[in-house]
Protein backbone atom coordinates (compact mmCIF):
# COMPACT_ATOMS: atom_id res chain seq x y z
CA UNK A 1 0.00 0.00 0.00
CA UNK A 2 2.66 2.12 1.20
CA UNK A 3 4.47 2.10 -2.67
CA UNK A 4 1.74 3.73 -4.12
CA UNK A 5 2.32 7.04 -2.22
CA UNK A 6 5.22 7.20 -5.38
CA UNK A 7 3.36 5.08 -8.14
CA UNK A 8 0.39 6.92 -7.88
CA UNK A 9 1.60 10.63 -8.48
CA UNK A 10 3.82 9.62 -11.57
CA UNK A 11 0.67 7.89 -12.81
CA UNK A 12 -1.38 10.75 -12.65
CA UNK A 13 1.30 12.89 -14.54
CA UNK A 14 1.38 10.66 -17.60
CA UNK A 15 -1.96 9.78 -17.46
CA UNK A 16 -2.88 13.56 -17.64
CA UNK A 17 -0.62 14.24 -19.98
CA UNK A 18 -0.55 11.72 -22.75
CA UNK A 19 -1.13 13.29 -26.65
CA UNK A 20 -4.34 11.32 -27.48
CA UNK A 21 -6.16 12.36 -24.50
CA UNK A 22 -8.19 15.14 -25.05
CA UNK A 23 -10.10 15.74 -21.73
CA UNK A 24 -12.12 18.53 -21.10
CA UNK A 25 -10.68 20.59 -18.05
CA UNK A 26 -14.23 18.95 -15.70
CA UNK A 27 -12.92 15.87 -16.98
CA UNK A 28 -9.28 16.14 -16.31
CA UNK A 29 -9.95 18.14 -12.78
CA UNK A 30 -11.99 15.02 -11.94
CA UNK A 31 -9.46 12.32 -12.64
CA UNK A 32 -6.90 15.04 -10.61
CA UNK A 33 -8.90 15.01 -7.53
CA UNK A 34 -9.34 11.01 -7.60
CA UNK A 35 -5.53 10.34 -7.75
CA UNK A 36 -5.29 12.88 -4.95
CA UNK A 37 -8.13 10.59 -2.99
CA UNK A 38 -6.12 7.62 -3.56
CA UNK A 39 -2.84 8.85 -2.61
CA UNK A 40 -4.33 10.37 0.62
CA UNK A 41 -6.41 7.18 1.42
CA UNK A 42 -2.62 5.34 0.81
CA UNK A 43 -1.07 7.55 3.08
CA UNK A 44 -3.75 6.98 5.75
CA UNK A 45 -3.65 3.10 5.39
CA UNK A 46 -0.23 2.58 5.63
CA UNK A 47 0.89 1.21 9.61
CA UNK A 48 2.40 3.37 12.08
CA UNK A 49 5.06 0.78 12.41
CA UNK A 50 5.77 0.69 8.69
CA UNK A 51 6.85 4.85 8.69
CA UNK A 52 8.79 4.80 12.10
CA UNK A 53 10.97 1.65 10.92
CA UNK A 54 11.11 1.48 6.93
CA UNK A 55 14.48 2.97 5.90
CA UNK A 56 13.09 3.30 2.53
CA UNK A 57 9.54 2.92 0.64
CA UNK A 58 11.07 1.68 -2.64
CA UNK A 59 14.85 1.16 -2.65
CA UNK A 60 14.68 1.20 -6.47
CA UNK A 61 13.36 4.82 -6.06
CA UNK A 62 15.72 6.16 -3.36
CA UNK A 63 17.06 8.73 -3.97
CA UNK A 64 20.08 8.54 -0.94
CA UNK A 65 22.90 6.72 -3.18
CA UNK A 66 21.92 9.36 -6.26
CA UNK A 67 22.36 12.37 -3.63
CA UNK A 68 24.74 10.85 -1.06
CA UNK A 69 22.74 11.10 1.39
CA UNK A 70 19.42 9.27 3.42
CA UNK A 71 16.00 9.81 4.28
CA UNK A 72 14.54 8.41 7.52
CA UNK A 73 10.97 7.88 7.28
CA UNK A 74 9.25 8.96 10.35
CA UNK A 75 6.44 11.01 11.43
CA UNK A 76 7.60 14.17 10.14
CA UNK A 77 8.39 12.59 7.20
CA UNK A 78 4.73 11.27 7.03
CA UNK A 79 3.53 14.84 7.42
CA UNK A 80 5.08 16.02 3.85
CA UNK A 81 6.51 12.70 2.60
CA UNK A 82 6.61 13.08 -0.83
CA UNK A 83 9.11 16.46 -0.63
CA UNK A 84 11.62 14.38 -0.29
CA UNK A 85 11.35 13.07 -4.06
CA UNK A 86 11.51 15.99 -5.45
CA UNK A 87 14.31 18.63 -6.04
CA UNK A 88 13.79 22.33 -4.57
CA UNK A 89 15.14 23.45 -7.72
CA UNK A 90 12.52 21.47 -10.26
CA UNK A 91 9.68 22.75 -8.06
CA UNK A 92 10.63 26.29 -8.40
CA UNK A 93 10.66 25.97 -12.06
CA UNK A 94 7.59 24.55 -12.29
CA UNK A 95 6.03 27.07 -9.69
CA UNK A 96 7.46 29.67 -12.39
CA UNK A 97 5.61 28.42 -15.20
CA UNK A 98 2.44 28.24 -13.20
CA UNK A 99 2.78 31.66 -12.25
CA UNK A 100 3.05 33.31 -15.75
CA UNK A 101 0.71 30.74 -17.13
CA UNK A 102 -2.20 33.20 -18.11
CA UNK A 103 0.37 35.98 -18.58
CA UNK A 104 -0.30 39.51 -17.51
CA UNK A 105 2.22 42.23 -16.45
CA UNK A 106 1.33 41.18 -12.98
CA UNK A 107 1.98 37.69 -13.17
CA UNK A 108 5.59 38.30 -15.10
CA UNK A 109 6.29 41.00 -12.18
CA UNK A 110 5.24 38.71 -9.75
CA UNK A 111 7.60 35.61 -11.52
CA UNK A 112 10.24 37.74 -12.24
CA UNK A 113 10.78 38.46 -8.46
CA UNK A 114 10.36 34.63 -7.57
CA UNK A 115 13.26 33.75 -9.90
CA UNK A 116 15.46 36.60 -9.00
CA UNK A 117 15.41 35.47 -5.42
CA UNK A 118 15.00 31.66 -6.31
CA UNK A 119 18.44 32.22 -7.82
CA UNK A 120 19.37 33.82 -4.95
CA UNK A 121 18.14 30.90 -2.75
CA UNK A 122 19.82 28.75 -4.92
CA UNK A 123 23.63 30.46 -4.48
CA UNK A 124 23.41 30.35 -1.12
CA UNK A 125 22.05 26.74 -0.85
CA UNK A 126 24.97 25.36 -3.29
CA UNK A 127 27.65 27.93 -0.88
CA UNK A 128 26.34 26.13 2.23
CA UNK A 129 26.48 22.74 0.63
CA UNK A 130 29.89 23.52 -0.96
CA UNK A 131 31.16 24.42 2.48
CA UNK A 132 29.99 21.84 4.73
CA UNK A 133 31.46 19.04 2.23
CA UNK A 134 34.49 20.98 2.70
CA UNK A 135 34.13 20.73 6.83
CA UNK A 136 32.26 17.16 6.87
CA UNK A 137 34.04 15.45 3.51
CA UNK A 138 30.54 14.23 2.53
CA UNK A 139 27.25 15.93 2.10
CA UNK A 140 25.31 13.02 3.50
CA UNK A 141 22.72 13.47 6.57
CA UNK A 142 25.03 11.38 8.76
CA UNK A 143 28.47 12.65 7.68
CA UNK A 144 27.58 16.74 8.47
CA UNK A 145 25.16 15.69 11.45
CA UNK A 146 28.68 13.52 13.00
CA UNK A 147 30.82 16.62 12.24
CA UNK A 148 28.25 19.38 14.07
CA UNK A 149 27.38 16.96 16.86
CA UNK A 150 31.20 17.07 17.39
CA UNK A 151 30.82 20.36 19.86
CA UNK A 152 33.43 21.97 18.41
CA UNK A 153 31.83 24.48 16.01
CA UNK A 154 34.32 26.30 13.49
CA UNK A 155 33.42 29.65 12.07
CA UNK A 156 33.74 27.41 8.35
CA UNK A 157 30.69 25.28 9.90
CA UNK A 158 28.53 28.18 11.44
CA UNK A 159 29.03 30.34 7.82
CA UNK A 160 27.73 27.07 5.88
CA UNK A 161 24.69 26.78 8.39
CA UNK A 162 24.00 30.48 7.76
CA UNK A 163 23.64 30.06 4.03
CA UNK A 164 21.74 26.92 4.28
CA UNK A 165 19.54 28.88 6.51
CA UNK A 166 19.37 31.92 4.42
CA UNK A 167 18.55 29.79 1.46
CA UNK A 168 15.66 28.27 3.52
CA UNK A 169 14.58 31.18 4.52
CA UNK A 170 14.10 32.72 1.16
CA UNK A 171 11.83 30.01 -0.14
CA UNK A 172 9.77 29.81 3.06
CA UNK A 173 9.18 33.72 2.38
CA UNK A 174 10.30 34.60 5.61
CA UNK A 175 11.08 37.94 7.05
CA UNK A 176 13.12 39.65 5.49
CA UNK A 177 13.47 37.51 2.58
CA UNK A 178 9.33 37.60 2.14
CA UNK A 179 9.48 40.41 -1.00
CA UNK A 180 8.53 38.03 -4.15
CA UNK A 181 5.83 36.08 -1.72
CA UNK A 182 2.93 38.94 -1.76
CA UNK A 183 3.34 39.49 -5.71
CA UNK A 184 3.29 35.83 -7.17
CA UNK A 185 0.69 34.76 -4.72
CA UNK A 186 -1.12 37.84 -6.17
CA UNK A 187 -0.80 37.40 -9.33
CA UNK A 188 -0.76 33.35 -9.77
CA UNK A 189 -4.03 32.11 -11.12
CA UNK A 190 -6.10 31.20 -8.36
CA UNK A 191 -5.20 27.81 -8.11
CA UNK A 192 -1.93 27.97 -8.22
CA UNK A 193 -1.91 30.28 -5.34
CA UNK A 194 -3.74 27.73 -3.45
CA UNK A 195 -1.08 25.11 -4.59
CA UNK A 196 1.86 28.25 -3.98
CA UNK A 197 0.18 28.44 -0.12
CA UNK A 198 -0.79 25.60 0.43
CA UNK A 199 2.30 23.05 -0.73
CA UNK A 200 4.87 24.69 -2.26
CA UNK A 201 6.52 27.00 0.42
CA UNK A 202 5.74 24.23 2.99
CA UNK A 203 7.42 21.73 1.12
CA UNK A 204 10.38 23.68 -0.23
CA UNK A 205 11.20 25.97 2.77
CA UNK A 206 9.31 24.93 6.39
CA UNK A 207 9.84 21.69 5.76
CA UNK A 208 13.31 21.78 4.66
CA UNK A 209 14.49 24.09 7.68
CA UNK A 210 12.80 21.88 10.23
CA UNK A 211 14.24 18.68 8.78
CA UNK A 212 18.17 20.20 8.75
CA UNK A 213 17.99 21.84 12.09
CA UNK A 214 16.03 18.97 13.90
CA UNK A 215 18.20 16.55 12.26
CA UNK A 216 21.47 17.43 10.94
CA UNK A 217 22.34 21.07 12.02
CA UNK A 218 21.27 19.64 15.91
CA UNK A 219 20.27 23.46 16.97
CA UNK A 220 23.94 25.07 17.51
CA UNK A 221 23.18 27.30 19.73
CA UNK A 222 24.05 30.75 17.87
CA UNK A 223 21.31 29.77 15.59
CA UNK A 224 18.35 29.10 17.91
CA UNK A 225 18.66 33.31 19.21
CA UNK A 226 18.57 33.66 15.18
CA UNK A 227 15.46 31.57 14.43
CA UNK A 228 13.54 33.15 17.44
CA UNK A 229 14.18 36.70 16.30
CA UNK A 230 13.65 36.06 12.61
CA UNK A 231 10.29 33.85 13.78
CA UNK A 232 8.89 36.88 15.82
CA UNK A 233 10.14 39.38 12.79
CA UNK A 234 8.22 37.63 10.41
CA UNK A 235 4.89 37.03 13.02
CA UNK A 236 4.50 40.46 13.76
CA UNK A 237 5.57 42.62 10.26
CA UNK A 238 3.23 39.68 8.06
CA UNK A 239 0.67 40.41 10.27
CA UNK A 240 1.06 44.34 10.19
CA UNK A 241 1.99 44.24 6.67
CA UNK A 242 -1.70 42.47 6.10
CA UNK A 243 -3.28 44.67 8.05
CA UNK A 244 -2.99 47.89 5.30
CA UNK A 245 -4.28 45.58 2.59
CA UNK A 246 -6.99 46.37 0.38
CA UNK A 247 -6.28 43.41 -2.09
CA UNK A 248 -7.54 40.17 -0.70
CA UNK A 249 -5.14 37.51 -1.74
CA UNK A 250 -2.08 40.25 -1.04
CA UNK A 251 -3.67 40.24 2.70
CA UNK A 252 -3.65 36.28 2.44
CA UNK A 253 0.29 36.34 1.27
CA UNK A 254 1.24 38.59 3.98
CA UNK A 255 -1.04 36.28 6.52
CA UNK A 256 1.14 33.28 5.32
CA UNK A 257 4.50 35.06 6.28
CA UNK A 258 3.75 35.95 9.86
CA UNK A 259 2.09 32.00 10.32
CA UNK A 260 5.27 30.65 9.18
CA UNK A 261 6.98 32.82 11.69
CA UNK A 262 5.14 30.37 14.32
CA UNK A 263 6.17 27.75 12.93
CA UNK A 264 9.64 29.09 13.25
CA UNK A 265 9.38 29.97 16.63
CA UNK A 266 8.21 26.61 17.60
CA UNK A 267 11.46 25.30 15.97
CA UNK A 268 13.51 27.70 17.46
CA UNK A 269 12.75 26.62 21.13
CA UNK A 270 14.43 23.40 20.77
CA UNK A 271 12.46 20.82 22.66
CA UNK A 272 10.16 18.02 21.58
CA UNK A 273 7.17 20.08 22.24
CA UNK A 274 8.25 23.68 20.11
CA UNK A 275 9.15 20.66 17.59
CA UNK A 276 5.48 18.84 17.70
CA UNK A 277 4.16 22.47 18.17
CA UNK A 278 5.60 23.60 14.68
CA UNK A 279 4.78 20.49 13.10
CA UNK A 280 1.35 20.31 13.71
CA UNK A 281 0.91 24.29 12.95
CA UNK A 282 2.55 23.00 9.40
CA UNK A 283 -0.19 21.05 9.08
CA UNK A 284 -3.11 23.15 10.40
CA UNK A 285 -1.41 26.30 8.41
CA UNK A 286 -1.62 23.95 4.84
CA UNK A 287 -5.37 23.27 5.51
CA UNK A 288 -7.06 26.62 6.80
CA UNK A 289 -4.61 28.74 4.50
CA UNK A 290 -5.49 26.34 1.70
CA UNK A 291 -9.04 26.92 2.49
CA UNK A 292 -9.03 30.87 2.74
CA UNK A 293 -7.47 30.35 -1.18
CA UNK A 294 -9.95 28.24 -1.88
CA UNK A 295 -12.47 31.29 -1.02
CA UNK A 296 -10.52 33.89 -2.20
CA UNK A 297 -10.52 32.27 -5.53
CA UNK A 298 -14.55 31.68 -5.48
CA UNK A 299 -15.29 35.10 -4.99
CA UNK A 300 -12.95 36.61 -7.04
CA UNK A 301 -14.70 34.36 -9.57
CA UNK A 302 -17.63 34.87 -8.69
CA UNK A 303 -17.67 38.84 -8.00
CA UNK A 304 -14.85 39.87 -10.47
CA UNK A 305 -12.20 41.52 -7.92
CA UNK A 306 -10.49 40.97 -5.09
CA UNK A 307 -10.65 44.56 -4.20
CA UNK A 308 -12.29 44.49 -0.83
CA UNK A 309 -13.46 48.04 -0.69
CA UNK A 310 -15.68 46.91 -3.27
CA UNK A 311 -17.45 44.10 -1.86
CA UNK A 312 -19.13 43.75 1.12
CA UNK A 313 -22.16 41.74 2.91
CA UNK A 314 -21.72 39.03 -0.12
CA UNK A 315 -22.58 36.31 2.44
CA UNK A 316 -25.71 36.66 1.97
CA UNK A 317 -25.22 35.66 -1.12
CA UNK A 318 -22.42 32.99 -0.74
CA UNK A 319 -23.39 31.71 2.60
CA UNK A 320 -20.93 28.53 2.60
CA UNK A 321 -17.95 30.68 1.74
CA UNK A 322 -19.01 32.96 4.47
CA UNK A 323 -19.62 30.35 6.89
CA UNK A 324 -16.12 28.16 5.98
CA UNK A 325 -14.09 31.58 5.84
CA UNK A 326 -14.98 32.55 9.75
CA UNK A 327 -13.43 28.87 10.83
CA UNK A 328 -10.69 29.41 8.57
CA UNK A 329 -9.80 32.63 10.41
CA UNK A 330 -10.34 31.85 13.89
CA UNK A 331 -8.41 28.77 13.03
CA UNK A 332 -5.73 31.16 12.00
CA UNK A 333 -6.31 33.76 14.66
CA UNK A 334 -5.73 30.98 17.06
CA UNK A 335 -9.31 30.65 18.93
CA UNK A 336 -10.58 27.58 20.62
CA UNK A 337 -11.46 25.04 19.94
CA UNK A 338 -9.97 25.11 16.53
CA UNK A 339 -6.93 23.31 15.26
CA UNK A 340 -5.13 26.20 15.00
CA UNK A 341 -5.45 27.58 18.41
CA UNK A 342 -3.71 24.33 19.82
CA UNK A 343 -0.76 23.87 17.45
CA UNK A 344 -0.02 27.67 19.02
CA UNK A 345 -0.64 27.20 21.94
CA UNK A 346 2.17 24.19 22.15
CA UNK A 347 4.64 26.71 20.56
CA UNK A 348 3.87 29.28 23.09
CA UNK A 349 4.38 26.77 26.26
CA UNK A 350 7.49 25.45 24.26
CA UNK A 351 9.09 28.67 24.11
CA UNK A 352 8.09 29.72 27.53
CA UNK A 353 9.83 26.43 28.63
CA UNK A 354 12.72 26.82 26.64
CA UNK A 355 13.74 30.29 28.71
CA UNK A 356 12.37 33.64 26.08
CA UNK A 357 9.01 34.41 27.73
CA UNK A 358 9.08 37.92 25.78
CA UNK A 359 9.01 36.13 23.02
CA UNK A 360 6.09 33.63 24.09
CA UNK A 361 4.36 36.59 25.01
CA UNK A 362 4.90 38.63 21.91
CA UNK A 363 3.59 35.59 19.89
CA UNK A 364 0.90 35.86 21.84
CA UNK A 365 0.06 39.43 21.77
CA UNK A 366 0.41 39.24 17.83
CA UNK A 367 -2.23 36.72 17.54
CA UNK A 368 -4.71 39.59 18.24
CA UNK A 369 -3.10 41.01 15.39
CA UNK A 370 -3.77 38.43 13.32
CA UNK A 371 -7.46 38.15 14.59
CA UNK A 372 -7.90 42.24 13.40
CA UNK A 373 -6.74 42.16 10.35
CA UNK A 374 -9.30 39.17 9.13
CA UNK A 375 -12.21 40.47 11.25
CA UNK A 376 -11.59 43.35 8.86
CA UNK A 377 -11.18 41.26 6.06
CA UNK A 378 -14.77 39.28 7.03
CA UNK A 379 -16.25 42.87 7.72
CA UNK A 380 -15.13 44.48 4.40
CA UNK A 381 -16.32 41.35 2.30
CA UNK A 382 -18.56 39.26 3.56
CA UNK A 383 -20.36 40.83 6.45
CA UNK A 384 -22.27 44.31 6.57
CA UNK A 385 -24.96 45.33 4.03
CA UNK A 386 -24.78 44.16 0.44
CA UNK A 387 -22.17 46.06 -2.14
CA UNK A 388 -24.55 47.21 -5.29
CA UNK A 389 -22.47 45.90 -7.07
CA UNK A 390 -22.48 42.56 -5.80
CA UNK A 391 -26.68 42.00 -6.17
CA UNK A 392 -26.37 39.19 -8.55
CA UNK A 393 -23.14 36.96 -6.82
CA UNK A 394 -24.20 33.36 -6.17
CA UNK A 395 -22.67 31.06 -4.46
CA UNK A 396 -19.48 28.97 -5.66
CA UNK A 397 -19.75 26.02 -7.63
CA UNK A 398 -19.95 22.90 -6.47
CA UNK A 399 -15.59 22.64 -7.55
CA UNK A 400 -15.47 25.28 -4.48
CA UNK A 401 -17.32 24.47 -2.02
CA UNK A 402 -16.65 20.62 -1.71
CA UNK A 403 -12.99 21.89 -1.33
CA UNK A 404 -13.90 24.34 0.91
CA UNK A 405 -16.35 22.16 3.01
CA UNK A 406 -14.32 18.88 3.24
CA UNK A 407 -11.20 21.85 4.49
CA UNK A 408 -13.51 23.26 7.36
CA UNK A 409 -14.30 20.01 8.30
CA UNK A 410 -10.60 18.76 9.07
CA UNK A 411 -9.99 21.95 10.95
CA UNK A 412 -12.95 21.27 13.15
CA UNK A 413 -12.59 17.73 13.54
CA UNK A 414 -8.27 18.17 14.40
CA UNK A 415 -8.91 20.89 16.51
CA UNK A 416 -11.30 18.96 18.69
CA UNK A 417 -9.50 15.41 18.46
CA UNK A 418 -6.25 16.68 20.21
CA UNK A 419 -6.34 14.47 22.77
CA UNK A 420 -6.46 11.53 20.85
CA UNK A 421 -3.08 13.01 18.40
CA UNK A 422 -0.18 13.11 20.25
CA UNK A 423 2.76 10.42 19.14
CA UNK A 424 0.83 10.16 15.68
CA UNK A 425 2.05 11.56 13.12
CA UNK A 426 0.43 15.15 13.67
CA UNK A 427 1.35 15.60 17.10
CA UNK A 428 4.85 13.87 17.33
CA UNK A 429 5.87 14.61 20.31
CA UNK A 430 8.17 11.52 21.33
CA UNK A 431 8.59 10.29 17.68
CA UNK A 432 10.90 12.44 16.01
CA UNK A 433 13.72 13.44 18.26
Amino acid sequence: MAALLVILPILAVVFLNLPHMRLGNRVALALAALFCAAEALAAVAAPPEFWIHSPSLLPWLDPGPLLGTSFPVDSLARVMYLSLYVFLEITAVASLILIVIEKGRAAFEGAFKYMVLGAVATSLLLSGLALLFIVAGGTSFEAVAAVLAEGKTSQLELVAVALFLSGLAIKAGLVPFHGWLPDAYSSAPAPVSVLLAGIVTKTTGVYTLIRLVSAVFGYPERVRPVLLAVGLLSIVAGALLALGQKDLKRMLAYSSVSQVGYIVLGLAAGTKLGLAGAVFHLFNHAIFKTLLFVNSAAVEEQAGTRDMDKLGGISSRMPVTGTTSVIALLSTAGVPPFAGFWSKLFIVIAVWQSGHPAFAAASVLASVLTLAYFLSMQRRVFFGQLAASCTSLREANAWGLIPALLLAAITVAVGLSVPWLFDTFLLPVGSIL
